[in-house]
């Protein structure tokens, strides 16, 4: 499946163009940061409490699953509708958060750390899975190298050992691996190829005006195209791609 939207909630009227976006594309999962881990302090931290209420209620609108990020256990009260919590690269081994999310019994994505091995991320999901918590979803979103013509570089062997050495779904976010929107088509479909289980994508529907990560965002006809291109790749390997329900696109009609 396909998850999709933007780094950021930014407003009411952003993330509903966006939510309506992903639901007319076909995909399964909108996307929003409310919080915001930043590199620099002066950038947009997220709207918060009031990011996550509006996510959700876009979501709602659409009949779209939702996936946003958790920065710290204070604010997960604030993310309770969430359906997957995103344990975000920077805090791949933030055990103390791992180990009460543990506890949550709650659907939880855990991104890989830009420097972390695949052993180190699998050991990560491990604290989830040793609290009780069955309910992981490992994703690859690139890692550090000598490489500066990307933000990251996406490694694909990672999927196909984690495929291997575990039983959890694994998917993939080429929006961070690389940066660039003109590299998410053909990282996706190699990753759809490789044996991903589903693709992350940033879309913003106005990626010039974004307040966050703009420059590596999809635009909605980008979406659309993936979503459409993704398709024979993922048959080619035996695999389908979800496609919304006849109520999901009523729902996405509004």
């Amino acid at each position: 499946m396909v998850l999709a939207g933007p780094c950021a909630v930014e407003t009411a009227d952003q993330i509903d163009e966006a939510a309506r976006i992903v639901a007319e594309a076909g995909c399964a999962v909108l996307r929003g940061g409310a919080f915001k881990p930043r590199t620099s302090p002066y950038a947009f931290q997220g709207l918060g409490e009031e990011g996550a209420r509006l996510l959700f209620a876009a979501a709602e609108r659409r009949g779209l699953a939702t996936v946003t990020e958790v920065l710290d256990a204070a604010d997960l009260a604030a993310l309770g509708p969430a359906s997957l919590l995103q344990v975000g690269a920077r805090n791949m081994q933030n055990f103390a958060l791992l180990q009460r999310l543990a506890g949550l019994r709650r659907p939880v994505l855990l991104k890989r750390g830009p420097g972390a091995t695949v052993a180190e991320w699998l050991l990560a999901a491990e604290y989830l899975l040793a609290g009780g918590n069955d309910q992981v979803v490992l994703c690859e979103r690139g890692i550090r190298t000598f490489e500066t013509s990307t933000r990251n570089t996406l490694d694909l062997s990672a999927v196909a050992l984690a495929k291997a050495w575990t039983h959890l779904p694994v998917i993939v976010d080429p929006s961070h691996a690389a940066g660039r929107p003109e590299l998410i088509l053909p990282l996706s479909l190699a990753a759809a190829a490789a044996g991903a289980d589903g693709i992350l994508v940033e879309m913003h529907p106005h990626p010039e005006d974004a307040l966050c990560d703009g420059a590596q965002a999809l635009r909605p006809e980008g979406l659309r195209d993936l979503v459409a291109r993704l398709g024979p790749v993922v048959e080619a390997v035996g695999r389908t791609l979800w496609k919304p329900s006849q109520a999901a696109r009523k729902a996405a009609a509004r």
